[in-house]
Protein backbone atom coordinates (compact mmCIF):
# COMPACT_ATOMS: atom_id res chain seq x y z
CA UNK A 1 0.00 0.00 0.00
CA UNK A 2 1.57 3.51 -0.70
CA UNK A 3 1.37 6.13 1.91
CA UNK A 4 -0.77 8.50 -0.69
CA UNK A 5 -3.98 5.65 -0.71
CA UNK A 6 -4.45 6.76 2.91
CA UNK A 7 -6.71 4.35 4.72
CA UNK A 8 -8.61 1.36 3.80
CA UNK A 9 -9.76 -0.03 6.89
CA UNK A 10 -9.72 0.72 10.32
CA UNK A 11 -7.76 -2.41 11.33
CA UNK A 12 -5.06 -2.28 14.05
CA UNK A 13 -3.75 -5.53 13.25
CA UNK A 14 -2.55 -3.91 9.69
CA UNK A 15 -0.83 -1.23 11.63
CA UNK A 16 2.44 -2.42 13.26
CA UNK A 17 4.53 -1.47 15.92
CA UNK A 18 8.07 -2.58 17.83
CA UNK A 19 7.29 -4.93 20.24
CA UNK A 20 8.61 -2.26 22.75
CA UNK A 21 5.11 -0.39 21.98
CA UNK A 22 3.00 -3.23 22.14
CA UNK A 23 2.00 -3.74 25.56
CA UNK A 24 0.73 0.09 25.27
CA UNK A 25 -0.50 0.32 21.83
CA UNK A 26 -2.74 -3.06 23.01
CA UNK A 27 -4.55 -1.68 26.04
CA UNK A 28 -5.56 1.58 24.45
CA UNK A 29 -7.27 -0.43 21.73
CA UNK A 30 -8.99 -2.33 24.27
CA UNK A 31 -10.05 0.96 25.92
CA UNK A 32 -13.40 2.77 25.56
CA UNK A 33 -10.99 5.32 23.67
CA UNK A 34 -9.48 2.77 21.51
CA UNK A 35 -12.76 1.45 20.26
CA UNK A 36 -14.78 4.65 20.03
CA UNK A 37 -11.66 5.78 17.75
CA UNK A 38 -12.02 2.45 15.61
CA UNK A 39 -16.02 3.16 15.19
CA UNK A 40 -15.26 6.59 14.18
CA UNK A 41 -12.93 5.75 11.82
CA UNK A 42 -14.99 3.11 10.27
CA UNK A 43 -17.57 5.24 9.82
CA UNK A 44 -15.69 7.89 8.13
CA UNK A 45 -14.30 5.42 5.73
CA UNK A 46 -17.77 4.19 5.47
CA UNK A 47 -19.10 7.86 4.00
CA UNK A 48 -16.29 7.67 1.64
CA UNK A 49 -13.57 10.13 3.43
CA UNK A 50 -9.99 9.73 2.45
CA UNK A 51 -7.95 9.85 5.60
CA UNK A 52 -4.24 10.09 5.64
CA UNK A 53 -1.58 8.02 6.66
CA UNK A 54 -1.53 4.90 5.68
CA UNK A 55 -0.21 3.73 8.08
CA UNK A 56 -1.03 5.79 11.29
CA UNK A 57 1.44 4.48 14.11
CA UNK A 58 4.60 4.37 11.35
CA UNK A 59 6.50 6.69 14.19
CA UNK A 60 6.27 3.17 16.88
CA UNK A 61 7.27 0.71 14.73
CA UNK A 62 10.67 2.75 13.28
CA UNK A 63 11.53 3.91 16.94
CA UNK A 64 11.40 1.77 19.54
CA UNK A 65 11.00 2.89 23.01
CA UNK A 66 14.60 1.98 24.54
CA UNK A 67 16.38 3.71 21.43
CA UNK A 68 14.51 7.07 21.97
CA UNK A 69 17.19 9.69 22.21
CA UNK A 70 14.38 12.50 21.08
CA UNK A 71 11.10 13.45 21.16
CA UNK A 72 9.66 15.72 18.47
CA UNK A 73 5.92 16.56 18.78
CA UNK A 74 3.71 17.18 15.81
CA UNK A 75 -0.18 18.05 15.67
CA UNK A 76 -1.61 15.85 13.37
CA UNK A 77 -0.78 14.45 10.10
CA UNK A 78 -0.35 17.09 6.70
CA UNK A 79 -4.17 16.45 4.68
CA UNK A 80 -2.85 16.56 1.04
CA UNK A 81 -2.31 13.78 -1.01
CA UNK A 82 0.79 12.14 -1.11
CA UNK A 83 2.42 14.27 2.04
CA UNK A 84 1.57 12.54 5.19
CA UNK A 85 4.01 9.05 5.87
CA UNK A 86 3.40 9.21 9.87
CA UNK A 87 6.06 10.79 11.18
CA UNK A 88 5.64 14.15 12.01
CA UNK A 89 6.83 17.06 10.10
CA UNK A 90 8.08 14.62 7.85
CA UNK A 91 6.96 13.91 4.02
CA UNK A 92 8.03 10.92 1.89
CA UNK A 93 10.69 10.74 -0.63
CA UNK A 94 9.72 12.51 -3.86
CA UNK A 95 7.09 15.47 -2.09
CA UNK A 96 7.91 18.67 -2.01
CA UNK A 97 8.63 20.14 1.57
CA UNK A 98 6.41 21.72 3.12
CA UNK A 99 7.06 25.41 4.58
CA UNK A 100 7.38 24.34 8.53
CA UNK A 101 9.60 21.39 6.92
CA UNK A 102 11.66 24.15 5.16
CA UNK A 103 12.31 26.28 7.97
CA UNK A 104 13.23 22.64 9.85
CA UNK A 105 15.53 22.26 6.79
CA UNK A 106 16.78 26.03 7.41
CA UNK A 107 17.54 25.79 11.02
CA UNK A 108 19.54 22.93 10.52
CA UNK A 109 21.61 24.73 8.32
CA UNK A 110 21.87 27.79 10.91
CA UNK A 111 22.95 25.54 14.22
CA UNK A 112 24.70 22.96 12.61
CA UNK A 113 25.76 23.99 8.74
CA UNK A 114 23.60 21.08 7.26
CA UNK A 115 22.57 21.33 3.83
CA UNK A 116 19.02 20.51 3.11
CA UNK A 117 18.55 16.77 2.42
CA UNK A 118 18.08 15.33 -1.85
CA UNK A 119 14.61 13.96 -0.28
CA UNK A 120 12.48 15.78 2.50
CA UNK A 121 11.75 12.63 4.39
CA UNK A 122 12.85 12.31 8.09
CA UNK A 123 12.59 9.02 8.32
CA UNK A 124 16.48 8.20 9.03
CA UNK A 125 16.27 10.21 12.14
CA UNK A 126 13.45 7.87 13.09
CA UNK A 127 16.14 4.97 12.59
CA UNK A 128 18.40 7.03 15.06
CA UNK A 129 16.58 7.12 18.07
CA UNK A 130 13.73 10.40 17.53
CA UNK A 131 10.48 9.62 17.84
CA UNK A 132 8.69 12.18 15.33
CA UNK A 133 5.14 11.76 16.64
CA UNK A 134 1.73 14.25 16.16
CA UNK A 135 -0.42 14.14 19.03
CA UNK A 136 -3.21 13.00 16.65
CA UNK A 137 -1.99 10.54 14.27
CA UNK A 138 -4.88 10.24 11.30
CA UNK A 139 -6.54 13.55 9.33
CA UNK A 140 -9.45 13.55 6.19
CA UNK A 141 -8.04 14.85 2.69
CA UNK A 142 -7.95 18.61 2.97
CA UNK A 143 -9.44 19.13 6.23
CA UNK A 144 -7.12 20.11 8.90
CA UNK A 145 -7.73 19.01 12.34
CA UNK A 146 -10.74 16.93 11.42
CA UNK A 147 -9.97 13.59 13.91
CA UNK A 148 -8.25 16.17 16.60
CA UNK A 149 -10.37 14.71 20.00
CA UNK A 150 -11.70 11.83 18.89
CA UNK A 151 -9.14 9.61 20.62
CA UNK A 152 -5.51 9.65 19.33
CA UNK A 153 -4.68 11.78 21.89
CA UNK A 154 -5.02 9.48 24.81
CA UNK A 155 -2.60 6.83 23.34
CA UNK A 156 -0.42 9.42 22.61
CA UNK A 157 -0.39 10.89 25.74
CA UNK A 158 0.14 7.71 27.34
CA UNK A 159 2.93 7.20 24.49
CA UNK A 160 4.44 10.89 26.18
CA UNK A 161 4.02 9.94 29.48
CA UNK A 162 5.84 6.43 28.97
CA UNK A 163 9.01 7.81 27.37
CA UNK A 164 9.16 11.00 30.50
CA UNK A 165 8.70 7.84 32.84
CA UNK A 166 11.61 5.71 31.60
CA UNK A 167 14.71 5.45 33.23
CA UNK A 168 16.87 6.49 29.59
CA UNK A 169 17.87 9.73 28.94
CA UNK A 170 15.99 11.90 26.43
CA UNK A 171 15.41 15.35 25.51
CA UNK A 172 11.84 16.61 24.29
CA UNK A 173 11.37 19.64 21.42
CA UNK A 174 8.22 21.20 21.90
CA UNK A 175 7.47 23.68 18.86
CA UNK A 176 4.51 26.09 19.71
CA UNK A 177 1.86 26.59 21.84
CA UNK A 178 0.17 22.78 21.08
CA UNK A 179 3.04 20.54 21.50
CA UNK A 180 4.08 22.71 24.57
CA UNK A 181 0.36 22.25 25.53
CA UNK A 182 1.70 18.14 26.83
CA UNK A 183 4.32 19.99 28.75
CA UNK A 184 3.41 18.80 32.26
CA UNK A 185 3.03 15.33 31.07
CA UNK A 186 6.84 15.36 31.56
CA UNK A 187 8.43 15.39 34.77
CA UNK A 188 11.75 15.15 34.75
CA UNK A 189 13.43 14.04 37.76
CA UNK A 190 15.03 16.58 40.55
CA UNK A 191 18.38 15.08 39.97
CA UNK A 192 21.46 17.05 39.09
CA UNK A 193 21.15 15.28 35.76
CA UNK A 194 17.73 15.34 34.75
CA UNK A 195 16.31 12.01 32.68
CA UNK A 196 13.95 14.17 30.60
CA UNK A 197 15.22 17.70 29.06
CA UNK A 198 12.15 20.11 27.40
CA UNK A 199 12.86 22.51 24.64
CA UNK A 200 10.66 24.85 24.06
CA UNK A 201 10.43 27.02 20.65
CA UNK A 202 7.86 28.87 18.68
CA UNK A 203 6.38 26.45 16.32
CA UNK A 204 8.23 26.27 12.35
CA UNK A 205 5.74 27.96 10.45
CA UNK A 206 6.49 30.48 8.30
CA UNK A 207 3.80 32.06 10.69
CA UNK A 208 5.58 32.07 14.16
CA UNK A 209 9.34 30.42 12.93
CA UNK A 210 10.75 34.38 13.31
CA UNK A 211 8.25 35.69 16.25
CA UNK A 212 8.33 36.25 19.35
CA UNK A 213 10.08 35.48 22.34
CA UNK A 214 11.39 32.19 21.38
CA UNK A 215 11.57 32.03 17.65
CA UNK A 216 12.02 28.40 15.96
CA UNK A 217 14.35 29.80 13.48
CA UNK A 218 18.28 30.71 16.01
CA UNK A 219 16.41 28.22 18.90
CA UNK A 220 19.94 25.74 18.25
CA UNK A 221 17.83 23.02 19.63
CA UNK A 222 19.69 20.58 17.48
CA UNK A 223 23.25 21.07 18.74
CA UNK A 224 21.44 21.85 22.03
CA UNK A 225 20.03 18.61 22.11
CA UNK A 226 23.78 16.81 20.81
CA UNK A 227 25.40 18.77 23.59
CA UNK A 228 23.12 17.56 26.38
CA UNK A 229 22.84 13.82 25.40
CA UNK A 230 26.66 13.79 25.25
CA UNK A 231 26.79 14.77 28.88
CA UNK A 232 24.48 11.67 29.15
CA UNK A 233 27.15 9.29 27.45
CA UNK A 234 24.90 9.44 24.06
CA UNK A 235 25.70 11.27 20.84
CA UNK A 236 23.08 12.31 18.04
CA UNK A 237 23.65 12.13 14.68
CA UNK A 238 21.67 15.60 12.92
CA UNK A 239 22.33 14.07 9.29
CA UNK A 240 19.50 12.95 7.02
CA UNK A 241 21.78 11.51 3.89
CA UNK A 242 24.85 9.42 4.36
Amino acid sequence: MTESAGLTAADPLAWPVHPSWQPLVDRFWQSPQGQALLAFLRQRLHVGARIYPAQPLRALWLTPLPEIKVVILGQDPYHGLGQAEGLAFSVPAGVTPPPSLRNIFKELFTDLGQAAPFEATLAPWASKGVLLLNTCLSVEDGLPASHARKGWEALTDEIIQAIAESTHACVFMLWGAHAQSKRDLINPTSSHQPTCWVLQANHPSPLSALRGDMPFIGCQHFSKAQKWLKTQGLSMDWRLES
